[in-house]
């Protein structure tokens, strides 16, 4: 490839790094009976429930595409539409109990598995690793889609 055996650049590694953790997300969501979008879908909705542009913004899908994975996960009672109390026109999209739960369990589950693909790091190459990956989240403005583990275990999911 031109460089070392054991070095790739920039690109390739974010990219790389992106077919890791989408496997990551279709593996816990296979064991879970859920699709990795449905998967998703339930992780964003750990925070608080969302409007559907809201929802829409933050996961990068379109409304029809949306409305679709909203309708199938509401058939499967994880998730409900309730009326948004600024808007009487909009819903918001709240997890259920049964929603929260498996929420939590894939969420757990899928923490555990991405700190994993760090296993063969150091702790302090760890942190440098979340740091500068930190900033290229910041710097480019990414919503907040997936929660730090340990607010992920403190989360209010009682809606």
């Amino acid at each position: 490839m031109g460089k070392d055996d054991d070095q790739i650049g920039v690109v390739a590694a974010l990219v790389r790094s992106t077919f890791l953790v989408n496997a990551v997300y279709a593996e816990s969501g296979r064991e879970h009976g859920l699709t990795s979008q449905q998967g998703q879908l339930l992780c964003v909705l750990m925070a608080q429930p969302y409007g559907m542009g809201e929802l829409g913004a933050m996961l990068g899908l379109a409304k029809s595409s949306l409305t679709g994975l909203v309708n199938r996960t509401e058939r499967n009672g994880l998730v409900r539409r309730e009326p948004d109390p600024r808007d009487s026109r909009a819903v918001r999209v709240a997890l259920t109990a049964e929603g929260g739960s498996l929420a939590e369990e894939f969420y757990a589950e899928t923490c555990r598995r991405v700190e994993q693909l760090t296993a063969g790091l150091r702790a302090p190459e760890r942190d440098t690793l979340a740091g500068l990956l930190g900033r290229v989240v910041l710097d480019n403005k990414v919503p907040a889609v997936f929660l730090e583990p340990d607010e992920g275990a403190s989360a209010d999911r009682s809606r």
